[in-house]
């Protein structure tokens, strides 16, 4: 049992429930004690009940949400390089295999999506076009 971490972090929508782990006990059970609430999108940490945490557990948390944050902005990137695999399997799926009936169920739909993403696309990317020039002038 002693390969256990010291904590365990229950995933929530905005961060996790923290558990301190516990095997140190007569029947040597898994207890799970819940020591805190951590917040990743402001950073706040909140004690349970009438607790304190201590340095260890503090740097352990704020450990865990930096590395949760990393992990989700990868899955970010992860979600949309799998999109555009998923665009270029509709082109295939549109161009050889679907019916008029179901491109007719789709095709408004991928249009207005297309558009409103290319649209925000070129936008930013003239922006970032823009502002890279301004750099180079100054």
């Amino acid at each position: 049992m002693s390969d256990l971490p010291e904590y365990y972090f229950r995933v929530r929508d905005n961060g996790a429930t923290v558990f301190r782990i516990e095997t140190e006990n007569r029947q040597r059970r898994i207890e799970m004690d819940q020591i805190a609430v951590a917040n990743i999108r402001n950073g706040e940490i909140k004690p349970q009940g009438n607790r304190e945490l201590d340095e260890r557990d503090t740097t352990a948390i704020r450990a865990w949400m930096e590395e949760r944050q990393r992990h989700l902005k990868q899955r970010e990137i992860d979600d949309i390089l799998r999109t555009v695999d998923h665009l270029n399997l509709t082109t295939q799926w549109a161009q050889s295999k679907a019916t008029d009936e179901e491109l007719e169920a789709v095709t408004d739909a991928l249009l207005l999506a297309m558009h409103d993403l290319r649209s925000m696309l070129v936008r930013k990317k003239a922006n970032r076009v823009l502002q890279a020039r301004g750099a180079e002038e100054a």
